[in-house]
């Protein structure tokens, strides 16, 4: 008796509250329409992209621009919001907004990357980013008087690698962070990651030979600077050969030779102080296994001559 009586019920409810979400969210001042309602939205939409047109002929830059973004945010399946969202994009970059312009041309990548404007929109977005990277050394930025962050110009970077990673464009990204990362000295850990990233990803690109020589160098430095000093110079080593290995040819390799070289002499003299440590103390067996491997190491110079010294007054 009860169960008819709910279904009709039901039939009757369920309905009207669908109808009642429907109009309540689907043209909501704040939210986009909803997909169900795309007839209405692509009317009410082109409107509303015709009003921010006639703002932008006239010049009224600012609410045009306004204009544009509510068109593309609120009506989604308007056939004029990818037009709108880019025409906003370009508006602000050619007023200077970088960062809003960056972000409007982001929503255009991940909403329509099947647009013939899509190439030039990412170009136009790695190019502002590729700026904000400039600015960040430089102070300034398309002759602004401002520079954006570390943490901001890093994540802009890595929203262009996202949108097409593989590509060029995400290589240049991808190496501009850890150049960035490399200027600032206690960011050493995060321009090596960095690098290392591009090499791993990419490593046919033209930055990743590059890449994997500035990894060698920044140990160097890192040792240079005493930190882990030994365990520094071994991973220089590392990353140096490898980089000979993988890229022969590549227009760093004679520097790298010269670099592994100045990281040989360092290990001799690490090793002849251990030699000289172990003779202070009384551990002469030990210290002539030093000796003896510094000799055999080096053909000359001063520490294979004092080496070469040592072992005379020990008796060999």
């Amino acid at each position: 008796m009860f169960l008819p009586m709910i279904q009709r019920l039901s039939a009757v409810i369920v309905p009207a509250i669908g109808a009642f979400l429907l109009v309540s969210c689907g043209a909501g001042d704040d939210g986009p329409m909803l997909a169900g309602n795309t007839q209405a939205a692509s009317v009410q939409g082109e409107a509303l992209y015709q009003k921010a047109k006639a703002a932008d002929d006239a010049g009224k830059t600012g609410r045009a621009i306004k204009l544009y973004d509510q068109t593309a945010t609120r009506y989604p399946f308007a056939p004029s919001a990818e037009t709108a969202r880019l025409r906003q994009a370009r508006l602000l970059e050619q007023q200077g907004d970088i960062e809003d312009a960056f972000d409007a041309y982001d929503k255009f990548l991940a909403r329509y990357p099947g647009s013939k404007d899509y190439m030039d929109a990412l170009n136009r977005q790695a190019s502002m980013a590729q700026g904000a990277a400039e600015g960040d050394v430089k102070s300034s930025f398309l002759g602004l008087k401002t520079k954006l962050s570390l943490e901001k110009t890093v994540a802009m970077l890595e929203k262009v690698s996202s949108h097409a990673p593989r590509s060029r464009t995400a290589s240049k990204a991808q190496f501009t962070i850890g150049e960035l990362y490399q200027a600032k000295r206690n960011k050493s850990k995060e321009a090596i990651a960095s690098f290392r990233k591009l090499v791993a990803d990419q490593p046919d690109s033209p930055e990743a030979p590059e890449a994997l020589f500035r990894v060698g160098v920044i140990f160097m430095e890192e040792a240079e600077r005493g930190n882990q000093n030994q365990a520094n110079l071994d991973l220089a080593r590392e990353a140096f050969n490898d980089y000979l290995i993988q890229y022969p040819g590549h227009s760093k390799n004679g520097e790298a030779r010269r670099l592994l070289g100045v990281l040989g002499g360092r290990d001799i003299e690490r090793s002849f102080g251990i030699a000289e440590f172990y003779l202070k103390t009384g551990r002469t067996e030990s210290a002539k296994v030093y000796y003896r491997d510094i000799v055999k190491r080096s053909s000359s110079g001063d520490i294979h001559n004092k080496a070469k010294a040592r072992l005379k007054e020990l008796g060999e």
